[in-house]
Formats: structure tokens, C-alpha cells, sequence
């Protein structure tokens, strides 16, 4: 690994992030064609919370929170901290204090594929945090890592400055580059959605809106009667 800071990389457009941060993780991961979603293990640690922003990026050792204390410096208003460790850790690397300085820098919220602690103080102060762990285990700050370089959770790779979007359901991350197409992308499907759900709201079956019924015996499904059935 090279211990490297890059300063003032390249960040997605604002106003398009802004844009983005109206639909749902869900919504901009299928409309994405199902990719970017960094998977079911990095979960909010308080529920209710939907953020978008421009990742800065830290890749750190397990156990070791140094990069966390390197990477403060280089964020500003409207960022989302990105962390990853070289190895799997759960150690509590992230903390009350930490959401102090960051939020003064306007950083909008974490997303770590470690530990957190001080869980009901990060609640109070309303700073949300998706997490791989909750953990009262401290750190050291020993071991230099990287800060603004690629890192990689859940098999996706997170580029400083690429767009952040995390909600209840969890982080999708969109190339900075794709903004603007995941916007037209989500905004078309949450229409369609939003056709689908006024349609089941007048009793619309999805086997018939889908095209579902007329597939269902090349499936081997029958419809057989209770009374020829046979339980036994």
C-alpha cells in the first residue's frame, strides 16, 4: 500500500448529488442496473437517516483509526467518510468525537466497514453512520495507511468523490462520472413505481401488470381445486 493523502480530488457535481439524495437506495440501485450497492452488512446504526454526498476515502489497518484523524482535514461541507480496513475489523474506530470535528466540516455522515462506538451519542447529536459493527473495542493511531484512494466494501469500489447515497436500506455508491445518468435513471423508475402503485391502489394484480399469469404453466404451476388436491 502507498501511505499517500491525494489532496482535492475530482467530486460528482453537488447540485446532482442533491438531486440524487430524493430517491431511495433501493430506487437508484435498480435503476442502476442492480450495481453499486456495498451490500447487506454495512446497516444504519439509527434508523430514519437518508444522506448524499461526495466520498473522501480512508483506507486504514484493523484496530488502527490514524487515517480516520489524517482524512478530517481534507473533508468539506456536503462529504460522506468512506472507511475500509486492509483486513476484516469490527474494533470501534469511530466515535463521538469524531462526529464532532466532522460535523463542523459539514460532512454529512459515515459510512465504515468496521466498528462504531458511542452509538446513543452519535443518535443525540444526529450524526448517521452505516456500520459493519457496533463496538465498545478502542484503537490505536500506529500504522500510516490512505487517504482519497480507492477503496473497496462489499466488492464495490469506492473512488474519492464519487457520489454516496445511504438510507434505512442501506449505501449504493454511483461513479462520479454517472451522476447525472443514475438521476435520469432513478427518476424514470420511481415514475414507474409510482404508475405501478396507483394501479395495486385499484386492485391490480402484479401476475397481470407484469406479464406474470400467461408464464406461469411454461413454470410447471398448476391451479388445481382444494377438493382434488388431496392434503394427504
Amino acid at each position: 500500500m502507498r501511505t499517500v493523502v491525494v489532496t482535492d480530488p475530482p467530486r460528482a457535481d453537488a447540485a446532482l448529488v442533491g438531486e440524487l439524495g430524493g430517491f431511495g437506495v433501493a430506487t437508484v440501485h435498480e435503476a442502476m442496473g442492480r450495481t453499486g450497492y456495498l451490500g447487506p452488512g454495512i446497516r444504519p446504526v439509527h434508523l430514519g437517516a437518508r444522506v448524499a454526498g461526495t466520498a473522501v476515502t480512508v483506507l486504514s489497518w484493523p484496530g488502527d483509526n490514524l487515517m480516520i484523524h489524517v482524512a478530517v482535514e481534507q473533508c468539506r461541507p456536503g462529504d460522506v467518510l468512506v472507511v475500509a480496513t486492509t483486513s476484516p475489523s469490527t474494533d470501534g474506530m469511530f466515535g463521538e468525537l469524531f462526529a464532532t470535528a466532522l460535523q463542523y466540516r459539514g460532512v454529512r455522515g459515515l459510512v465504515i466497514d468496521a466498528g462504531v462506538r458511542d452509538v446513543a451519542d452519535l443518535h443525540s447529536m444526529g450524526f448517521p453512520v452505516w456500520s459493519a459493527a457496533v463496538s465498545a473495542q478502542g484503537t490505536v493511531k500506529a500504522t500510516p495507511g490512505a487517504v482519497n484512494v480507492p477503496v473497496t466494501i462489499g466488492g464495490q469500489v469506492v473512488r474519492a468523490g464519487d457520489a454516496i447515497l445511504a438510507d434505512d436500506d442501506g449505501v449504493v455508491r454511483v461513479p462520479r462520472e454517472q451522476v447525472a445518468d443514475a438521476v435520469h435513471a432513478a427518476r424514470a423508475r420511481e415514475e414507474k413505481e409510482n404508475a405501478t402503485r396507483a394501479a395495486f391502489q385499484k386492485g391490480e394484480l402484479g401476475l397481470d401488470r407484469y406479464g406474470l399469469r400467461d408464464r406461469l404453466p411454461g413454470m410447471g404451476i398448476e391451479y388445481v381445486p382444494y377438493s382434488e388436491y388431496g392434503e394427504s
